[in-house]
């Protein structure tokens, strides 16, 4: 059985929590006889470290970016002494290096005072590149033999930096000949991940969460039997603890209930992991690696309906609703064309959408070319913009069987203002658009409801 084990952030952020992740591997490899793949996140925080010490060079704060540089190179090189004792030196020269390279790019940039998309990869792909180092050498600490490969020679995506999008094709060649070939040997193969590289060796990033895209990628490229996600929680739940007090676990869901989920907010789960999965019908299991036995959330294809009820509940904060209202849409052929061709323009993407005979209505997360999409639209339409607003999506297999869950749904939620309300064609979600304020009191209501 081949797994692909992927760790996040907390999961590889001080000594202890590399010690737990070898024991939790030690534990993986003796259950299945064979050695699984690896991806590990950035030490938790780097990733926040990286994105801020860009905007220190975009402001030239050289002297500050210099001992942000500084601050990281002395946190992991601590980390790297603590986990390491036979393996210590080449690593500490492996990380010193590292962190001497983006010292150097960091400089540059500072006198530049002007980052490109590419140079801002090339900054944010150093936590992964330095984290996958110390734990594949923690591994040969402990007696687990492990290779580091560099998943920006594996990886390969196009050039849309900062969110770039996987050559499968290209990725499984080098998987089939750089990983493959390492695994069947009995090593335990560590890729840094969210970084890849494009076909000419720029270094590319798949964007924030882009870890547990790159987990299921490799996984997908090598036919495993299942994707393991290492979080701190115990799996997918209820709802966002940070909002309804003690939530539960859900024990399986389906692909397509774990992607809507993803989507519309629950962090558990980046949106895009459950893609490369879905296209091979690989399982993926969501664990704790602060309590590894626990059993955790296994995504499945068909999943396991809830007993009659809904499975979660997820919440989408800072959205913004645009109304588009033309008396010529009025039986006009062509109009909806018109209206998200300008959306497809400025690459935004439209979460919720609501018609009626002369208006529509959409929200969208990301508002960076807001006033040229409200000035595009204003060519044929008029259009206004409402900010400060959530979603709160719903969601169930059960939604397809039983209608009469929409209406406690929307019952449940009487007295607080409903912006728009939206049930999919697929009839696995109901749809909330509220004011932000409204959504811890919409999330208690809904929860006791169904949970």
């Amino acid at each position: 059985m081949s797994v692909v084990m992927k760790f996040g952030g907390t999961s590889v952020a001080d000594p202890d929590a590399i010690n737990r992740l070898i024991g939790i591997v030690r534990q993986q490899q003796s259950k299945t006889k064979s050695p699984p793949l690896v991806v590990v996140s950035a030490l938790a925080g780097v990733t926040d470290k990286l994105v801020a010490l860009v905007q220190l060079t975009e402001d030239g704060a050289s002297a500050k970016a210099a001992a942000e540089v500084e601050a990281l190179l002395q946190r992991h090189l601590s980390v790297a002494t603590a986990v390491t004792s036979a393996s210590r030196q080449s690593l500490l020269a492996d990380v010193r290096r590292e962190m001497e390279e983006l010292n150097g790019l960091v400089h540059a940039l500072s006198v530049l005072r002007e980052v490109s998309h590419r140079s801002r990869d090339a900054v944010h792909a150093v936590g992964e590149v330095v984290s996958s180092r110390i734990v594949a050498a923690a591994f040969a600490d402990h007696g687990i033999a492990s290779s580091w490969v560099d998943a920006r020679t594996v990886l390969i995506t196009d050039a849309e930096h900062n969110a770039a999008a996987p050559d499968m094709m290209a990725t499984a060649d080098r998987v089939t000949d750089r990983v493959a070939p390492l695994i069947n040997s009995g090593q335990v193969v560590v890729l840094g991940g969210f970084i890849g590289a494009t076909a000419s060796g720029i270094t590319s990033t798949l964007g924030r969460g882009g870890s547990d895209y790159s987990a299921a990628i490799f996984g997908s490229c090598l036919g495993a039997d299942e994707i393991q996600i290492w979080t701190d929680v115990d799996g997918m739940l209820t709802a966002d603890p940070r909002i309804v007090p003690q939530p539960k676990l859900v024990p399986q869901l389906s692909f397509a209930e774990a992607s809507e989920l993803a989507y519309f907010g629950a962090k558990v789960l980046h949106p895009s992991t459950i893609v490369p999965a879905v296209a091979k019908n690989i399982p993926v299991r969501i664990l704790n690696s602060r309590r590894p036995e626990n059993t955790g959330t296994l995504i499945t294809a068909e999943g396991r309906p809830m007993n009659g009820e809904l499975a979660a509940l997820a919440c989408k904060r800072d959205v913004t609703v645009i109304d588009i209202t033309s008396t010529r849409m009025l039986m006009a052929h062509g109009f909806l064309r018109r209206l998200f061709e300008v959306f497809e323009r400025f690459k935004t993407a439209v979460d919720v959408v609501t018609t009626s005979e002369v208006s529509v209505s959409v929200t969208v997360d990301d508002t960076r070319r807001l006033e040229a999409i409200l000035d595009n639209l204003r060519n044929f339409a008029e259009a206004s913009c409402e900010r400060e607003m959530a979603i709160i999506c719903a969601v169930g297999e059960n939604l397809r069987a039983d209608p009469t869950l929409f209406g406690r749904a929307v019952t449940s939620l009487e007295r607080i203002p409903l912006r728009l309300v939206s049930q999919a064609g697929s009839r696995r979600n109901v749809t909330f658009v509220l004011r932000n304020t409204d959504v811890p009191h919409a999330m208690m209501r809904l929860h006791e409801t169904f949970f």
